[in-house]
């Protein structure tokens, strides 16, 4: 079994020696020393164990850039993935090495980078958003309002603590966004009520498991061990938490995680297909209506990147060729006969 790669070690004579850790337990050590997330940590651990595998169950340090190179291009080649897939391989081989391995890579500028296309994002209507949120109920509507209305990605909605939430301000701090940058975007007055009465909800369920012995919930950073009470505090609570409880693959402690995203994408896809909607919608779908819809009704773009969090407004500039702005914003001499 590949969970039986072992790195070579063992203790002293006449002492009963203590097996190493498993190769892949060490990869994950690594990562999670690095405070990655655990979905980076889930993905990582299985580019990694796929690329020993297609490799005969050989050591990763008998590797070289010939054997990193030749598993991207059967993903490229074969598997048929996208450049970003290919290149999120790439980054899980490269943590390996160089975190892990500690091994020099002289070869590194051989091992080639996928070039990602630039693409059109899908966008919707306003009547298209429309049929779709009317599609949808309970708390995986508010979840998809919450993206439209703000231009939140799908995990920077479902990370939300109650004490995010600014409703004198009308504003919604985003912690911890892409980059690890935070930031702040607007509340809807639509949703002020809506999210009011969702909170009510969500406290009596706190309050419930707190009777029951539970009601913690997870803390970057460890702060739960510098803040005791912290992890049962109402406001660091998940806005949109699960339905059920669950263990914490990491501490083993029974928790109340916040809502799964397959659980919204489904939701969504499932709203698309009943609202008989031809495009192909997921959540992240509804950012990119945001933003298209705030730069059509006449809002300055770099407002628009700040809201969504962009590092360079070049990033937001591609909701302009959506639009059919800018250079090629101009009326056809056909228009004109």
């Amino acid at each position: 079994m590949l969970e039986g790669i072992r790195q070579t070690g063992g203790g002293r004579i006449g002492e009963e020696e203590t097996p190493p850790p498993k190769f892949l337990d060490q990869l994950r050590t690594c990562l999670r020393a690095r405070h990655y997330s655990l979905r980076t940590e889930d993905s990582y651990l299985d580019w990694v164990r796929r690329f020993i595998l297609f490799h005969g169950k050989r050591h990763p340090k008998d590797l070289g850039a010939p054997e990193v190179r030749a598993f991207l291009n059967h993903l490229a080649v074969e598997r048929s993935v996208s450049p970003s897939t290919q290149n999120q391989a790439k980054a899980a081989l490269l943590f390996l090495y160089r975190e892990l391995l500690q091994v020099d890579l002289p070869w590194l500028t051989e091992v080639i980078q996928a070039k990602r296309q630039a693409r059109l994002p899908v966008v919707l209507t306003p009547g298209e958003v429309r049929t779709l949120l009317d599609q949808m109920e309970g708390s995986m509507a508010l979840v998809a309002r919450v993206l439209y209305g703000t231009g939140m990605r799908l995990m920077e909605g479902l990370r939300l603590r109650v004490k995010d939430l600014e409703f004198e301000r009308r504003e919604i701090v985003i912690r911890d966004g892409k980059g690890g940058k935070d930031r702040v975007t607007m509340l809807p007055d639509s949703l002020a009520a809506p999210l009011r009465a969702h909170l009510e909800r969500v406290h009596a369920l706190h309050e419930r498991d707190l009777a029951e012995g539970f009601g913690e919930v997870y803390l970057p950073d460890a702060l739960g061990g510098k803040f005791h009470a912290a992890p049962r505090a109402w406001g660091w609570q998940w806005v949109f938490p699960s339905n059920l409880r669950s263990v914490d693959p990491r501490s083993g402690v029974v928790r109340r995680h916040h809502i799964q995203p397959e659980s919204v994408q489904k939701a969504v896809r499932m709203a698309a297909r009943a609202g008989e909607l031809v495009k192909p919608v997921t959540p992240h779908v509804l950012r990119h209506s945001f933003a298209t819809h705030l730069l059509a009704a006449g809002h300055d773009i770099r407002t628009v990147q700040e809201l969504l969090g962009h590092k360079d407004v070049a990033t937001t500039m591609i909701y302009t060729h959506v639009l059919n702005r800018g250079g090629r914003g101009v009326a056809s001499p056909l228009d004109g006969l």
